[in-house]
């Protein structure tokens, strides 16, 4: 009988894995984690271990709320708080609430692929909406949702991430952004803000966020300790206005089991309390720039002419455009055989688009292996576009 699955990481041997957007083992915290789960159980352990409130563990959405004011400069109201079991879940968790099979969700043109997944899971009618690398064009966000509207299509609701995004790395520009935020009130549209990246600049901090520019309005903003801390943790938050917050908290779900994660919850409101997160948020900041800029530098001194890449201020990823007609997910078989792998671009597009386009993340793998990951993938990449001149 094989051995079970211990983790959704797979390495394989001899290939140099530049498709898994996941952390380091090294990078993750174990110490201080270690070190809070035990002042928890010591200090909170019946607590901890009992179902939890459906909005989440009071200390926690205090620490929150505290952490946003002081990174942010605004407080979000604790009834406009909650805690979450990650991006996934409370996607999941919105779908459920606020849309039903049939409905329309506007989407970046590209976008994070497993949300694509889910949104699929709720029967739901994608629509994409294309960007740049100033972020989607909300112009064309307001034209579709108008057409779609004029022929009676119900829209469910506009999801974007909007800082350092998977795949682009874009950040939406700050005039789109104000824009976003007067046509979503003006039209009544709900947009899901998924902020899992807003912490991982390397330059700068991105501009404020949605539900910075309206609380309490249409804007239902997310995020996650899986990039920051650790994924292992199933631990977020959301933002949004106080009867999408006790809608959610009212769900058959919560109701059940009380709130998502509790004891992770409570660990987190602990480590929170002791300090420890933004420490190691500034190591981890510091260790993503130097393989960030390891990987761009090979990819500039092994790719060939023509090929290109958005800029990296933040995040985990390189978006990279091969010259077409190169297609990604027909040369991925050939790039493994040369050990190398990557994700390629047709996995973040609802529709169609992304063949000549591929996904590299560097927030797995050292420099050494970032920069001979670079020089095999930019070998194969020479190997294809002679093929296919050869053909012509």
């Amino acid at each position: 009988m094989d051995a079970l699955p211990e983790g959704q990481l797979h390495l394989r041997t001899g290939i140099i894995e530049l498709g898994w957007g996941h952390l380091d083992p090294d990078l993750l915290p174990v110490e201080i984690v270690a070190e809070a789960a035990e002042r928890t159980l010591s200090d909170h352990g019946a607590e901890a271990l009992a179902y939890g409130a459906e909005q989440g563990p009071g200390r926690l959405i205090a620490r929150l709320q505290a952490r946003l004011e002081r990174l942010e400069g605004v407080a979000p109201p604790a009834e406009q708080v909650m805690v979450t079991g990650g991006v996934s879940q409370a996607l999941a968790l919105l779908c459920t609430l606020l849309s039903r099979p049939g409905d329309v969700a506007l989407v970046e043109a590209p976008t994070y692929h497993l949300a694509l997944r889910i949104f699929h899971d709720h029967g739901l009618r994608l629509v994409a909406v294309p960007g740049d690398a100033r972020g989607m064009h909300v112009e064309t966000a307001g034209t579709l949702l108008q057409m779609l509207r004029a022929h009676n299509e119900r829209v469910a609701f506009l999801y974007l991430a909007p800082n350092f995004s998977n795949p682009t790395g874009a950040t939406l520009a700050p005039e789109r952004r104000q824009a976003l935020v007067e046509m979503a009130s003006r039209e009544g549209l709900t947009v899901i803000e998924d902020d899992a990246y807003g912490e991982l600049w390397y330059e700068a901090p991105p501009p404020p966020s949605l539900y910075h520019l309206a609380p309490g309005g249409s804007i239902i903003r997310l995020g996650t300790f899986s990039k920051l801390l650790a994924p292992g943790l199933r631990l977020g938050w959301m933002l949004a206005a106080p009867d999408v917050v006790r809608r959610c908290c009212r769900s058959g779900m919560l109701d059940s089991g009380g709130g998502v994660n509790h004891f992770t919850a409570t660990i987190l409101a602990t480590l929170l309390e002791q300090g420890r997160l933004d420490p190691h948020v500034a190591h981890l900041r510091q260790v993503l720039r130097a393989r960030r800029d390891a990987l761009v530098a090979s990819l500039a001194l092994h790719l060939p002419t023509g090929c290109t890449w958005n800029p990296v201020f933040g995040g985990y990823f390189v978006w990279v455009r091969l010259p077409p007609p190169l297609d990604t997910l027909e040369m991925l078989p050939l790039a493994e055989t040369a050990g190398v792998a990557y994700l390629p671009g047709r996995r973040f597009y609802a529709d169609s688009g992304g063949q000549n386009y591929l996904r590299l993340a560097f927030s797995l793998l050292a420099p050494a292996e970032l920069e001979e990951g670079a020089r095999r993938l930019g070998a194969v990449v020479r190997r294809a576009l002679k093929a296919m001149r050869a053909m012509v």
